[in-house]
């Protein structure tokens, strides 16, 4: 009796670790079938639009795809990244989430990398425009999926133009002698019209971008080292439309170069296409047209910052969440998105995809970031992210080199300053 029930003992552990062994040989293999195929999922994804905006494009992909819910939750923009980043930090957060394209350094061990039977690399490329490559993949591997392009264009008053005779700027020094020749002094020398808004940093909006701007199409010019003879050139021609008194077209005592630009005191105007809904709402009679931004000979540069969207390496249901953010970067969802924009604030984003380009590239405001879209780069000094974090840090490792230049003077601890950042984002390796 003793021996038999040995026998039926010794053969439940003998197939008990079979059936052990063969689920550990296979059961990787089962969960990434289930994982690609998308089952049934519940996901929370934060954005930073409108809700009345995102929403439609949730209800039609869930319509089609009843087995997932997708509850959207709009955030601010006030301390996004740090609330994100704790949440992520502590395995919780969303599923899918809002990422500014400069953010990759802060969050790259968090991000999932999209299923490449979804999208490979080379399909990436093809289909959106080039800043997208550069920011939002590395190693062969995608990390986001652009909602926009967007970057600096050239906004201009079109009544103050056409009043003076003067023609939209192609190159820098045109660019100059048409601010200087539209702008208006009082008798005391007070500026009441301005031509252009640069060389401050307390009262322009967007400066830092501007500076990047000029740094790239600068020849020699080098963000991560600065203090150099190009440098030192990007630093006198930003600052000589306040200091230059034969080309002054700007002061430190001027209202915020939005607020003269609303106001229909500034000619041009330098922002992203995101500034243009505001613009157009706070002053719904201002006749206002953007350009590409200025280039130097030979040059075509221009600075890209735009959003787009990531899925967290702690959701449970990655592949779920990138397949909803395939669908959300497709023409339809893109088409629904635009419509609820302009309905919402009377204008929409740019396309970020290359094959929708001539839906937009005779639009007044939006034409101009479409037609800059194949030569955007961008960097890491964005004014308009409140990152508190790898942003926010360079622009105040660039702004007293930016004010010492305005006084006449020059500050001999950029490089320093500049490298300090880095090393805190990027401890071993300078990207």
């Amino acid at each position: 009796m003793i021996a038999t029930i040995n026998k039926v003992v010794n053969g439940v552990v003998i197939l008990s670790v079979v059936f052990g062994l063969l689920f550990w040989a296979y059961s990787s293999k089962i969960f990434e079938r289930n994982l690609s195929s998308g089952g049934s999922a519940s996901l929370i994804f934060w954005g930073l639009e409108d809700e009345s905006v995102m929403q439609p494009v949730i209800d039609a992909y869930t319509k089609d795809n009843p087995q997932v819910r997708i509850t959207y939750v709009q955030q601010s923009i006030i301390n996004y990244r740090t609330r994100l980043q704790t949440q992520l930090k502590e395995g919780k957060g969303p599923d899918i989430f809002d990422i500014h394209n400069s953010w990759f350094p802060m969050f790259s061990g968090y991000l999932s990398v999209m299923p490449s039977d979804l999208m490979s690399q080379n399909d990436f490329l093809q289909t959106f425009y080039p800043v997208a490559g550069d920011s939002l993949t590395s190693g062969g591997k995608i990390y986001a999926i652009p909602r926009e392009v967007d970057g600096l264009a050239l906004y201009y008053n079109d009544d103050i133009l056409k009043s003076a005779n003067v023609q939209v700027p192609t190159t820098w020094a045109q660019f100059r002698d048409a601010a200087r020749q539209v702008t208006v002094k009082d008798q005391q020398g007070q500026i009441v019209t301005s031509g252009a808004a640069l060389g401050t940093t307390n009262n322009v909006d967007f400066w830092p971008e501007i500076i990047t701007l000029l740094f790239y199409q600068e020849p020699d010019g080098d963000l991560k080292n600065p203090d150099n003879d190009a440098g030192k050139e990007v630093f006198k021609f930003y600052t000589s439309f306040v200091t230059d008194t034969q080309n002054q077209t700007w002061n430190s005592l001027e209202p915020s170069s939005t607020k003269m630009f609303v106001d229909g005191k500034l000619a041009f105007y330098f922002a992203p296409a995101r500034e243009a809904p505001e613009i157009r709402q706070a002053n719904p009679n201002l006749v206002f047209r953007t350009a590409p931004v200025p280039q130097l000979p030979g040059k075509e540069i221009s600075l890209g910052t735009f959003w787009a969207e990531a899925v967290s390496a702690y959701s449970p249901s990655q592949a779920q969440a990138w397949r909803f953010l395939k669908y959300l970067s497709g023409k339809e969802a893109l088409q629904i998105l635009y419509r609820h924009q302009v309905a919402a604030e009377g204008i929409g984003e740019p396309f970020p995809r290359v094959d929708m380009a001539e839906l937009q590239t005779k639009d007044p405001i939006l034409g101009a970031f479409i037609t800059q879209g194949n030569y955007y780069k961008s960097w890491y000094l964005n004014s308009d992210t409140e990152d508190v974090g790898i942003n926010q840090d360079m622009i105040q490792a660039y702004q007293p080199a930016v004010d010492n230049a305005d006084n006449g003077g020059y500050s001999t601890t950029i490089d320093q300053a500049v490298q300090t950042v880095i090393d805190k984002y990027w401890p071993r390796t300078v990207k």
